[in-house]
């Protein structure tokens, strides 16, 4: 699904639909309410957003995990597995696991660490930590009531921001903007541009800036590409494949968290063969590929960097020394 146009404006539409957004701020409500929050026994940072759809949590949730590292800790990651059949709690194994099993981003994950599968996300915190985690990283979850988090972050794409501010239906917010600053330490803010609402926020909530760095974009830097993507927003993508150099000669948009079929596969190899270009895609959408369809299709790996990495690395410490 790609989010409705009219998510990022005031309008009819929104208007219209305001009343179900009252019943899913209502919903939400009675989920708080019916909900006993539980610690699993070491400290827990959650990676979310205050809307639906991309913004950067998967890198934003690996480059926290290399803080830790960095810092003597033993995190595991643990995520609800979006797109997955499994329930868990299951620890990610890159050798048998396919994304119709875990999901795509517990897969790419899995890449850089031990990382969890759980609908239950306090169950599958606990269980990391019985398996020797002394962190957490919870991969979203930033709205979910069943797990006590130490420290969480919301990451905000600086060009989509929140939208028109509505939440959902009429917009993409997951629920009222003040309800989601009240639970987070800072916000990472991840582009060049400044969304209005950051110029309005409380001064107790940071704004951490950082910027997505392609890791491997010398590959790309002058070659002709056919690029397709199954992701939130693929635009942030072909804009990263355009700032390194890469002749885009086609595009192929699929809806996020794609199940890539064989005759997709083989078709867009035809046609790639045909424009003479290489076929990309990215680091996530990789991980939907079946294993035998991954090297014949490259990827262009990202990070993400922070403007001032020390704030981030601070903030961890402090959460560190309160146990």
């Amino acid at each position: 699904m790609r989010d409705p146009r009219f998510w990022q404006h005031d309008g009819i539409i929104p208007t219209l639909l305001s009343p179900l957004s009252a019943l899913w701020r209502a919903g939400t409500y009675i989920r708080h309410l019916t909900t006993t929050a539980r610690h699993p026994g070491c400290p827990v940072f959650c990676v979310g957003n205050f809307t639906v759809g991309g913004a950067g949590k998967t890198p934003t949730a690996i480059e926290l995990f290399n803080i830790l590292t960095a810092l003597g800790r033993t995190p595991h990651f643990v995520s609800r597995g979006y797109g997955g059949s499994i329930t868990g709690p299951h620890r990610v194994d890159l050798k048998s696991d396919s994304a119709s099993q875990v999901g795509d981003e517990p897969l790419l994950l899995a890449h850089n660490g031990p990382a969890w599968v759980s609908r239950d996300r306090f169950l599958g915190a606990e269980t990391a930590h019985a398996a020797g985690a002394d962190a957490i990283i919870l991969d979203d979850g930033l709205q979910n009531p069943s797990l006590i988090k130490d420290c969480s972050f919301a990451v905000v794409d600086s060009v989509y921001g929140i939208g028109n501010g509505q939440v959902m239906p009429a917009g993409p917010l997951r629920e009222p903007l003040l309800n989601g600053l009240e639970k987070v330490r800072a916000i990472i803010l991840i582009g060049d541009q400044t969304p209005s609402f950051i110029t309005n926020l409380p001064a107790s909530v940071p704004v951490l800036r950082a910027h997505i760095e392609p890791i491997n974009g010398a590959e790309f830097s002058g070659q002709k590409v056919m690029a397709f993507a199954g992701i939130g927003r693929p635009e942030k993508f072909y804009d990263s494949l355009k700032q390194v150099g890469a002749e885009i000669v086609k595009i192929h948009d699929f809806d996020d968290h794609h199940a890539f079929s064989a005759q997709e596969i083989a078709a867009l190899h035809a046609q790639s063969s045909q424009l003479g270009a290489t076929l990309v895609t990215t680091q996530k959408d990789l991980m939907r590929l079946p294993m035998q369809s991954r090297d014949a299709i490259s990827s262009l790996d990202i990070r993400l960097v922070f403007d001032d990495p020390d704030q981030l690395t601070t903030i961890v410490k402090a959460v560190l020394a309160n146990g």
